[in-house]
């Protein structure tokens, strides 16, 4: 193939393919980001065309740089006259790296919260339960893989600090990628990922205080780049303590969802999770009861643990709040759920119709449908003077 009489036409046409190249970890058109640093066209050699474009990496080690090749490299490939593509990796400089934070900040230099901006619409749902191992984190990772397979732009952040577990359960193999103060999180299954697991060497347990706890989770809010996000989901500590209390000050428009298992012991530990909306003002969506039996060879369900409490949890917190709580699920035992729990991708996934998938993702459907309330957000409404 001759090399083209006219490389100027021949570069914009790349230059156009590069804008559907999105950067794996921010969800951005590289173009956008200011990564494309050259495209230069010549001669291959062959008798055909050599495209080369210059990328500037946002950091010397970026994990996703053989992604951003093979996606370039395809992007180029489908423009017609080029029959070689090759990339060149760069770094940002330090004045790029800066433009670059402060235009992902939306125009602002100094790290904020964007999700308790006025009008922001990410809806924000922190799931709690009053003791361990009900299954909280294994219901907050199937909700997120059922919402980004419906299509929705999700974010997790585990904001149990002593007992994280959502990287493992999201298959999260990547740390988050640092650009100076601002973190990039690791996306898994179309979920962006952020935990304090991420940070600390295996085996290492997190030994903080109240004050450490409330930085951390302002930090997971301030200096992560979340982008545009339908859905934030917060994977919080049991009980309530410090955590739960900094969740209602530093987003107050986050809604609390209650999980718990069917046992009168446990729904009583629940009812006081839930409680704790009244005290920070927020809203509690709803309970989901994990565990909630064990179908046995004939059809019929074993209650390993009892009945009825998360029916009673709903009720309470309906009466204690004044709302309308309602009971969103009965969640049975599956062995399915616990091997993808273990295994890194969510049981919604893989066998999406197992009875506990399926109560899942319906509860992932009726949280995506539902409507923000007004709390945070402008009426539009101007005071008129008599």
């Amino acid at each position: 193939m001759p090399l083209v009489a006219d490389p100027t036409s021949l570069t914009a046409a790349v230059r156009a393919a590069l804008t559907t190249v999105q950067d794996p970890e921010i969800r951005k058109p590289i173009t956008e980001l200011g990564m494309v640093r050259s495209v230069d066209v010549g001669p291959d050699g062959a008798g055909g065309t050599l495209v080369t474009v210059g990328l500037d990496l946002t950091t010397q080690g970026c994990p996703l740089k053989d992604t951003l090749t093979r996606d370039i490299t395809a992007a180029v490939s489908g423009v017609d006259g080029v029959s070689a593509v090759r990339v060149e990796m760069g770094v940002m400089s330090a004045e790029q790296r800066t433009a670059l934070r402060t235009m992902l900040r939306g125009g602002v230099a100094e790290p904020e919260i964007p999700f308790s901006k006025p009008g922001n619409l990410t809806k924000i749902y922190a799931i709690a339960s009053g003791k361990g191992g009900v299954g909280k984190s294994t219901v907050t990772a199937n909700l997120a893989a059922a919402m980004a397979a419906d299509g929705l732009r999700v974010g997790v952040l585990d904001a149990d600090v002593y007992g994280f577990s959502l990287p493992r359960m999201l298959g999260v193999e990547l740390p988050p990628t640092r650009v100076d103060d601002m973190l990039l999180p690791p996306v898994a299954h179309d979920i962006k990922v952020i935990s304090i697991g991420m940070f600390v060497p295996a085996g290492q347990p997190v030994v903080w205080r109240g004050p450490m706890l409330h930085r951390a989770l302002q930090q997971f809010l301030t200096d992560v780049f979340w982008g545009d996000l339908d859905v934030l989901l917060l994977d919080l500590p049991p009980g309530t303590g410090d955590i739960a209390i900094s969740v209602g000050q530093l987003l107050p428009t986050a809604e609390i969802i209650v999980v718990t298992t069917p046992q009168i012991a446990a729904a009583e530990v629940a009812e006081r999770a839930g409680s704790v909306a009244m005290q920070t003002h927020q809203h509690v969506v709803g309970v989901i009861e994990n565990m909630a039996w064990l179908e046995q060879p004939d059809g019929s369900r074993l209650e390993l643990f009892g009945a009825g409490g998360g029916a009673t949890v709903a009720a309470n917190l309906s009466r204690i709040t004044g709302g309308d709580v309602p009971l969103l699920a009965q969640v049975p035992l599956d062995v399915h759920l616990r091997e993808a729990g273990d295994a890194g991708t969510p049981v919604v996934l893989t066998s999406p119709d197992s009875p506990a998938a399926v109560a899942l993702r319906s509860v992932a459907r009726t949280l995506s449908t539902r409507s923000r309330g007004l709390a945070g957000r402008p009426l539009g409404l101007s005071p008129v003077s008599r």
